[in-house]
């Protein structure tokens, strides 16, 4: 790595908006693999701010640690990843996200109606979970979770 292209802990917390704190802690979680100078200091390559900046969107997307690493440990971390690189990562994520987007569609869509729970608080429920049926199916929201009622339209 060029010493021009080597960023300090705080020019990549500036340009991610990700406290040196956390940045550290991504570092010992393997996210990401900074070069120390003859100093001891932590010297980060430009492609780190993609890294983080990854990992910041994927974890509010709900996405764990775990995961995150995962899907980041297919990079190689001796150049700076390229398109087909990210895009093995897209490939993978798309799923995931698409099963994320249909469940909140859902949710935003059915919040107001009968979701399976079992509560039969609404006249709704009364319709759509007589008597709790919806509890044979399993626990939780069981009409958000991708169940149909028996007697929905």
């Amino acid at each position: 790595m060029r010493p021009t292209d080597a960023l300090t802990i705080g020019q990549l917390s500036l340009r991610t908006g990700i406290a040196i704190s956390a940045i550290r802690y991504y570092e010992t979680q393997g996210l990401i693999y900074p070069d120390r100078n003859a100093g001891g200091q932590r010297q980060f390559r430009r492609a780190d701010i993609r890294r983080l900046s990854f990992v910041r969107i994927a974890q509010q997307f709900g996405f764990s640690i775990e995961r995150i690493a995962e899907q980041l440990s297919s990079l190689p971390n001796g150049r700076t990843p390229n398109k087909a690189d990210w895009g093995r990562i897209a490939v993978k994520f798309r799923a995931e996200l698409d099963a994320r987007i249909e469940t909140l569609t859902e949710l935003r869509d059915n919040l107001d109606g009968c979701i399976g729970c079992g509560c039969l608080s609404l006249q709704k429920c009364k319709l759509y979970n007589p008597n709790d049926e919806a509890r044979h199916k399993g626990s939780g929201p069981r009409y958000l979770m991708g169940d149909k009622s028996a007697y929905s339209d």
